[in-house]
């Protein structure tokens, strides 16, 4: 177990051994490996063994401990987000484990108190899940799409109780910061309708809302899992297929390429829609009908992040810049 003094705001090893102890109620807690501090410097993730008699089982353990001396907006979108994510392993998560295609970790114990959270959750390498990618294969990308067309199917009109009114980290009502940076002042007057045209649809469901390639652990026959709810909240399924598209595609990809992974994805939606008895009412032609044609409104809406987030850096990507004339284009003629 590595010994490293972590930053004054986080536990050290044996004090966050003897904290998950008590959260699990195990005999024994065993850390292994550190595997990587959370953005800011807000917590670290670590794998563990909890050990409860003769049973031995292998966690993840997400232990989140913020700065306390900031009360910037980003410091306050996090605190918020930890307790979205607490919130959607105790009441939703479960539900994706009725589906097949839709595996989440599943929670061992949760805690929050006095200003720090506590996620020990199922290792997904343990349960056959333990390939990452920092570039997927096309059997890879379909896999996602699925797991994530399982996901939308299964929350298909559900109220976002407890989780963010609108999902997505990038989402308009939480980054005013990167709007005033943006340079795309045309992009950048249309982003407030983007986003109501984006929040006004009939259909919506919870999205993920940080589907990226690095939050999909695969297992045999590219089968796909996701991790890291933080940002899980309201919304049309695109907002995910879009960023996570965007994710795992360069940019020179994308004209050839996306079209046949949506088509992938609203097959599997429709399979999923229909595999749904709540949800044989649903209007499967309409669904895919108004999401197709709010596609691009979700792609451009990303990049309308990125933009603000690191001026110049996502300058010049022909697909994004292409999207987004036709969508200004469709604004100006209304």
């Amino acid at each position: 177990m590595s010994r490293r003094r972590p930053a004054s705001n986080l536990l050290e090893p044996d004090a966050l051994a003897a904290r998950i102890a008590r959260a699990t109620g195990a005999d024994a807690v065993t850390l292994g490996e550190r595997l990587q501090a959370l953005w800011g410097g807000y917590g670290e993730l670590w794998r563990a063994e909890v050990r409860t008699g003769t049973t031995r089982l292998p966690v993840v353990v997400k232990s989140v401990r913020p700065p306390r001396d900031d009360a910037s907006r980003s410091h306050r979108r996090k605190l918020r987000s930890y307790d979205v994510e607490r919130a959607f392993y105790e009441h939703y998560a479960a539900r994706c484990a009725e589906l097949p295609s839709c595996r989440v970790p599943r929670a061992i114990a949760l805690l929050a108190a006095d200003g720090s959270w506590l996620f020990v959750l199922e290792d997904l390498d343990a349960a056959g899940f333990a390939e990452r990618r920092s570039h997927a294969s096309r059997p890879q990308i379909a896999a996602t799409l699925r797991w994530l067309a399982r996901f939308h199917g299964r929350f298909l009109g559900t109220t976002p109780e407890g989780l963010w009114k609108v999902g997505t980290y990038w989402q308009l009502g939480t980054r005013a910061d990167e709007l005033t940076a943006m340079r795309h002042n045309a992009l950048q007057k249309a982003a407030p309708r983007l986003d109501q045209a984006l929040n006004a649809a009939r259909f919506k469901t919870l999205v993920h809302g940080d589907a990226k390639l690095e939050n999909v652990c695969f297992g045999r026959g590219a089968e796909a899992a996701l991790v890291d709810f933080q940002y899980v909240g309201g919304g049309v399924g695109v907002k995910d297929v879009a960023y996570f598209l965007s994710s795992c595609l360069a940019p020179r990809e994308c004209e050839a390429s996306v079209p046949g992974y949506l088509d992938e994805y609203f097959r599997e939606l429709g399979d999923a829609v229909a595999a749904n008895a709540l949800l044989q009412s649903v209007d499967v032609a309409a669904l895919e009908r108004e999401w197709r044609e709010l596609f691009p409104l979700a792609w451009v809406d990303f990049y309308r992040f990125l933009l603000g987030w690191a001026p110049g850096q996502f300058d010049g990507d022909p697909y994004s810049e292409r999207l987004t004339r036709e969508v200004l284009a469709t604004f100006k003629s209304d």
